[in-house]
């Protein structure tokens, strides 16, 4: 297990691991209320560790180790964490890698990015979300100011959206207009999803400017995508960028 260490962005401790190494850097972005403790999160390092590529991996503040109040996360807030944390650690170009949400941020943080992005790994990205995933009468709720609750299929207790978040995404939503990325992109897309539909990885793959997008479904593949085959399938993908 790498050490965990802290890295300061405003008022925030964001906890980071980091390992040194050649070639791009992987720095690999959880989804929403994830963190660096996850399966495939671990994985992508213990790769990296192997290949003596560099790589790092975050919580974003109000998620896992970090500081700070999970309802007082939004996009553009942990998009500058990223950023924060790649231009103080990371040496090398960068590829990105979106886990769900982490997927919608991985653009954001990409746009940002400019010249250090190498390349794209989606996992079930999920840009947009706030938009297709939400009703009419969520949202409404949500501009009211009200916290929304939905069913969480991954553990006891329910899933909140804070309206600040859902503002936020209103307000950086990227599908409906080219995305002025050019690097290479994979997207990796379970067609079981039952969180994300497969179809959005599809709309991304048409809206990004690059003609180097690939999609790759995994027929019997869900949200996750973690099972084995799956995470040995994300590996393959990111040594090919």
């Amino acid at each position: 297990m790498i050490e965990t260490q802290y890295h300061v962005v405003g008022d925030r401790r964001i906890a980071l691991r980091h390992v040194a190494g050649q070639g791009p850097a992987i720095v690999f972005l959880p989804g929403y209320m994830s963190d660096m403790a996850g399966s495939k999160a671990c994985a992508v390092m213990k790769w990296a560790r192997g290949e003596g590529r560099e790589c790092l991996l975050l919580d974003y503040s109000g998620c896992g180790e970090s500081d700070g109040a999970f309802a007082e996360g939004t996009l553009r807030r942990w998009r500058d964490e990223v950023l924060a944390l790649i231009a103080a650690r990371v040496r090398n170009p960068v590829i990105l890698v979106g886990s769900s949400m982490g997927g919608w941020l991985m653009l954001l943080a990409g746009l940002a990015l400019g010249e250090r992005l190498h390349g794209l790994v989606g996992i079930a990205a999920a840009p947009d979300f706030t938009e297709w995933g939400r009703s009419a009468e969520d949202k409404a709720r949500l501009q009211n100011g009200e916290t929304v609750l939905d069913e969480n299929p991954y553990g006891p207790d329910p899933t909140p959206m804070h309206p600040a978040f859902w503002a936020d995404g209103q307000a950086n939503l990227l599908l409906d207009d080219p995305i002025p990325l050019d690097c290479p992109v994979h997207l990796l897309h379970g067609m079981e999803d039952r969180d994300v539909p497969w179809e959005i990885s599809l709309r991304l793959s048409r809206a990004l400017r690059s003609p180097q997008v690939h999609l790759t479904l995994v027929k019997d593949g869900d949200h996750r995508l973690s099972r084995e085959a799956d995470i040995a399938l994300l590996l393959t993908t990111i040594a090919t960028i």
